[in-house]
């Protein structure tokens, strides 16, 4: 039950995020802290609830060969969406929840396995706390772009639905695989999340609120950490 209950809180602060997005009328200032102090949050996460345990079980060549990895594919497919393909209005943070999403969701999944629920509780929290600006901020973009408010909403949907499936298979198939398969995933993750922040979250951030956005960060950031040192 407790799975199920942060699965769909996680997942579903995509739906919540698009319709702020859409219906929301927050002040840019605003929206840009919200993002910032997401960024912060989730940067620490990644690095202490993904990165440092498969360093531990799996040292550092698989470690830092599939965290690059992770960044590798993210920045290959959103260079495609925004150089090639020339998908704007808000399609870029769409392909970043989603692409970072899915190893991230597996991950929150596998975290699941260890029953350790303020472990569990600072990735989710720090992945919800993303997932709400970034929704709110792409939804907005897509209906600058002249994007039907039913279309945007079923992209989101779309993305909240199998980000919540990524979370229920890494809780469902991953209990028993070889500790090195783990944290090769979560450093696919991790990898995935820290070229998003890079390439999408951070700049949209301070494009939005200048400087503070860096005090924002570092915010989110002692969030995080915070949470982290509750669940140690």
């Amino acid at each position: 039950m407790l799975m199920f209950a942060i699965i769909v809180v996680v997942s579903g602060a995509l739906i919540v995020g698009a319709l702020w997005g859409l219906y929301g009328h927050l002040p840019a200032w605003l929206e840009g802290n919200l993002l910032a102090i997401a960024g912060g949050a989730l940067m620490i996460s990644v690095v202490i609830e993904l990165v440092q345990p498969s360093l531990a079980d799996s040292g550092i060549w698989v470690t830092a060969a599939f965290t690059l990895l992770g960044a590798l594919v993210f920045a290959g497919v959103d260079y495609l969406i925004d150089e090639k393909l020339n998908s704007k209005g808000g399609a870029g943070l769409l392909a970043a929840i989603t692409l970072d999403g899915v190893p991230e969701n597996l991950a929150l999944g596998v975290s699941l396995i260890s029953g350790n629920v303020m472990q569990v509780a600072a990735l989710a929290g720090s992945i919800l706390l993303s997932n709400l600006p970034e929704a709110a901020g792409g939804a907005k973009e897509m209906r600058k772009a002249g994007n039907s408010h039913k279309k945007i909403l079923m992209l989101w949907i779309g993305a909240a639905i199998l980000l919540s499936l990524a979370a229920i298979l890494g809780k469902m198939l991953l209990a028993d695989v070889d500790k090195i398969i783990l944290s090769a995933i979560n450093c696919f993750a991790a990898g995935a999340v820290i070229a998003s922040l890079a390439t999408e979250v951070f700049p949209t951030a301070f494009k939005r609120d200048n400087h503070w956005a860096g005090i924002s960060a570092a915010v989110g950031l002692i969030m995080a950490l915070g949470l982290s040192q509750l669940g140690g």
